[in-house]
């Protein structure tokens, strides 16, 4: 990314990324210009954790690929929550993310999926969690939020918003989104990363039960005393890497949704911020000029039960309504999740969102008005890494960028943030 911005550094204007405006014709029903520009932006993660350079090129590339599927939608006229779907069904097929295709075992060797999408002018929410069968999570989670939207079932019952395993499953294939075998799903690294970490997993407790056992005898001895506690084991924050996006239309209407395999070695049906409520995912249109400006967008990554615990996607949305989104999400990364008082007892905090925030904004012409589209996009995380990449409908091709914690920084205790500024075209009032 060109000039990004640090957490280390003052922020300027001048650093902002700026893509020219585009001059577009008059139009009331909500087409493209005269001169066939599209409007749309959107922004995805590949996810929140450690990103190995030897990747670094399958991480950007899968990136881009989500952004231009987007974008592709976004052209064709589609929504913004059609449009956040397609991005993250290339973000689950990808052999290299923690989603779909490819996702984290459990305990059990299995994969089971969570997944969750909102709409922004709808506020609808659709989730599904420890879902097993299924390639693409996301895709069942989109069909329970447009099924909510067409209102009540027979007998005036309420549709779902958020299913769970076998139900969940059923609940697709009776609406027509095909199953695939779980051991179709596994990849070569998957496997691989789920036979090296059960090793570490059997010799952590091996170590963990003769310390225990060693303890036990020393402490019934007459020079019983203080021991040194057991070795403590790496936390791999390459687990965490859950895939989200978050996208704004051409009527300026915003989605955000998310989709995880869930941490390595997971209990069996646990679930994770993807498929929560305000944790995962979080978008909501501009209603009241008075209460909220701006239209919001939230994406979250990382380790799924601090972000739970924080309800991070809907802070960081009510927080950027502020009028410096770059401060008010730093302050809100800093107060409300590393040193928030619900992760007291965690000396490693570990997460990572991705941001968008658009509103109209009124430019005078000499005889006309000129209305544009101004969208800002921010990301953070306290992870080692994060990949993103982002694409306006008017760019030719995506950007990706791996925002890495400053030099010196601890993972965990350490925040990184960045992001830009983009005028989505210019349309006549």
């Amino acid at each position: 990314m060109e000039n990004p911005i640090s957490a280390a550094e003052e922020r300027q204007p001048s650093h902002l990324l700026n893509v020219p405006s585009v001059s577009q014709s008059p139009r009331n029903d909500g087409e493209q210009g005269t001169n066939g520009k599209a409007m749309g932006f959107v922004l995805v993660h590949a996810g929140a954790g450690y990103h190995s350079e030897s990747k670094a090129k399958e991480y950007k590339h899968v990136c881009k690929r989500a952004c231009q599927r987007a974008v592709e939608k976004l052209k064709a006229g589609a929504m913004a929550v059609e449009a956040v779907t397609a991005a993250l069904v290339e973000l689950e097929d990808s052999p290299f993310t923690n989603a779909g295709m490819g996702s984290n075992l459990n305990l059990s060797g299995e994969i089971e999926c969570d997944a969750g999408i909102m709409d922004g002018k709808s506020l609808h929410f659709g989730a599904v969690g420890a879902l097993s069968g299924i390639k693409n999570p996301v895709l069942v989670a989109n069909r329970l939020l447009q099924e909510a939207q067409k209102g009540k079932l027979s007998a005036g019952r309420i549709p779902p918003c958020f299913l769970v395993g076998k139900g969940a499953y059923h609940w697709a294939v009776h609406h027509g989104i095909p199953p695939c075998p779980s051991d179709k799903m596994a990849t070569k690294f998957s496997l691989s990363a789920y036979k090296r970490n059960k090793r570490k997993m059997e010799l952590a407790e091996k170590v963990e039960s003769e310390y225990k056992q060693t303890k036990k005898r020393r402490q019934s001895s007459e020079n019983g005393g203080l021991m040194d506690p057991p070795p403590q084991q790496d936390n791999d924050s390459g687990c965490l890497d859950t895939v989200g996006a978050i996208v704004v239309d051409r009527e300026g209407n915003v989605a955000a949704a998310v989709s995880s395999g869930g941490l390595a070695m997971k209990h069996p049906g646990r679930v994770g911020q993807a498929a929560h409520y305000g944790c995962g995912c979080w978008a909501e249109n501009a209603w009241n000029p008075a209460l909220n400006p701006y239209s919001t967008a939230v994406s979250t990554s990382g380790c799924g039960e601090h972000l739970i615990r924080t309800v991070l996607a809907r802070e960081c949305s009510t927080a950027v309504q502020s009028e410096d989104a770059h401060q008010a999400l730093l302050e809100t990364m800093q107060n409300k999740f590393i040193s928030s008082p619900f992760l007291a007892s965690e000396d490693c905090v570990l997460g990572g969102v991705i941001v968008l925030r658009c509103c109209r904004c009124v430019e005078s012409q000499p005889a006309q008005d000129i209305q544009a589209l101004l969208v800002e996009f921010l990301w953070s995380h306290t992870t080692e890494s994060m990949c993103v990449g982002y694409m306006s409908a008017q760019d030719g091709k995506a950007k990706t960028h791996i925002s890495r914690l400053p030099p010196g920084a601890v993972a965990g205790q350490s925040l990184a943030i960045e992001g830009g500024v983009c005028r989505l075209g210019s349309l006549v009032g």
